[in-house]
């Protein structure tokens, strides 16, 4: 049986990967996730302030070409190796991760369906939609505290780059989606509701 692929969109701290984990727990099932984050390009040419400087909101800080790749590969039942990337130094590191094909595999990202061809591989869309301002605190919470970032320099690309680009991307992709969930995995019964499409799809 060929996996169900499932994408995961939305803004930056939607909720998106507390969204995946539900899924994952819910359904009880191999998962493989994507993530479309790990695919920046990578610019080791580059000085850390010139790396620190790139656009990381827009669709061609990315690797997509190389994640439809890896999504097409899992769907023929192949491994991939998935890049590694280090958002403190603005770098893929030399190591790669492993992801095997499970029945189920999920893509998440914030620019996910605003690519078309990688939105084609996608047979249910997800888009979480999530206020601005929960967005903020939540992205300020994580990139200080996971990603080496200050506060000041969080809220500096939120105002350069993260904000003009999701009204200019992300936010326009909404239209796409299959399913909207407010909240992300916060929300039970959208995620019940989820789960029970995806066993579903799987069933049948």
């Amino acid at each position: 049986m060929q996996p169900v692929v499932i994408g995961v969109a939305g803004g930056s701290g939607s909720g998106k990967s507390r969204l995946v984990r539900e899924i994952r727990g819910g359904l009880g099932v191999p998962i493989t996730v994507l993530h479309h984050d790990a695919y920046y390009h990578d610019c080791a040419d580059l000085s850390f302030e010139e790396r620190a400087a790139i656009n990381y909101d827009h669709p061609d800080s990315l690797e997509t070409r190389l994640l439809i790749q890896h999504v097409l590969e899992l769907l023929a039942g192949r491994s991939v190796e998935v890049p590694v990337y280090d958002f403190a130094a603005h770098l893929r590191t030399r190591e790669t991760t492993a992801a095997k094909p499970g029945k189920v595999i999920v893509v998440d990202g914030i620019l996910i369906l605003a690519e078309p061809e990688l939105r084609r591989l996608l047979e249910i869309k997800v888009y979480v939609d999530t206020d601005s301002d929960v967005r903020l605190i939540r992205r300020l919470k994580r990139d200080t505290a996971k990603r080496g970032r200050t506060m000041e320099s969080v809220l500096q690309q939120y105002h350069d780059t993260v904000r003009p680009m999701h009204l200019e991307f992300v936010e326009p992709s909404k239209r796409y989606a299959d399913i909207i969930v407010p909240e992300g995995g916060d929300n039970r019964v959208a995620v019940d509701m989820l789960v029970t499409k995806i066993r579903s799809v799987l069933a049948s």
